[in-house]
């Protein structure tokens, strides 16, 4: 299926790494001029020379998207390399301390929110125009399972990626007769690096190698992290494709939506 995204440009929050990587790369494979963005430029001219040497088109911004500022200059970059930029991934956030209820201080909550949340605001809102004078746009939000299933851990977390998924709903009605989708992408239990490290340390834990084949460590260890009916993770892969259709010309009646990609975790409807 042709998902007709080829020339259009699209900024990727925190894609140096992880998700945001994973998904950068899916949207170049599909024709997209991908703006890479981090706070580390080494990181993030790697994945743009990578995404070049595969016969894609990349671009790198820095910035800091807690610092008005620095927001302001990273967009004006990223409108200034080809075209306005008409698709944006708000993915850049994370979880922060590792508080539970016992310990959660207010700042976390603070600096969470303001990482999370008012950091894909600061983008969106500066994007906005360029999009509704285009009369066509998208917004993507990478949201958490955490905020449909909150853990007694990083509360903060929870409820920051939860007022993503209500801001998401609140933009997408104010957009709709522009042209504009906005979106959330809920990803549960996903194969990155960071997971791939976390379940290795795991199984030598629990008597395997940490070298062991990737599908034996999570037969072994992902039942300890959580309970996916279809009983494996997800991939970088599976949340870059389900982000590029929802981008596409061919998702334009998909609005307001928040995507789970969980394995069936979720017990709700």
């Amino acid at each position: 299926m042709d998902l007709k995204l080829d020339g259009k440009v699209a900024l990727v929050t925190g894609s140096s790494k992880g998700i945001g990587e994973g998904v950068a790369r899916g949207l170049a494979r599909e024709g997209a001029i991908v703006i890479i963005h981090g706070r580390n430029r080494l990181k993030a001219e790697e994945v743009a020379h990578d995404i070049s040497v595969e016969g894609g088109r990349a671009h790198v911004v820095i910035g800091d998207l807690t610092n008005e500022d620095e927001v302001q200059r990273l967009v004006d970059e990223a409108q200034a390399f080809v075209n306005p930029v008409e698709i944006v991934i708000n993915n850049a956030g994370g979880s922060g301390e590792a508080e539970d209820w016992t310990t959660t201080r207010s700042e976390t909550w603070a600096a969470g929110y303001d990482r999370n949340v008012l950091a894909a605001v600061r983008v969106t809102s500066r994007l906005l125009p360029g999009m509704r004078a285009a009369k066509w746009g998208r917004v993507v939000n990478i949201s958490s399972l955490a905020a449909l299933m909150p853990p007694s851990k990083r509360p903060d977390y929870a409820a920051a990626k939860a007022a993503m998924i209500a801001m998401t709903a609140s933009l997408a009605k104010a957009v709709a007769s522009d042209g504009i989708t906005a979106n959330t992408v809920s990803p549960g239990t996903i194969h990155s690096a960071s997971l791939d490290a976390a379940f290795r340390t795991a199984a030598v834990n629990h008597g395997l190698a940490s070298e062991a084949p990737w599908t034996d460590i999570e037969q072994t260890v992902l039942p300890m992290f959580a309970q996916v009916p279809m009983a494996r993770v997800g991939t970088l892969e599976e949340i870059a494709d389900a982000i590029a259709f929802l981008v596409s010309p061919r998702a334009s009646y998909i609005t307001g939506a928040n995507i789970r990609l969980d394995g069936g975790m979720w017990p709700g409807l």
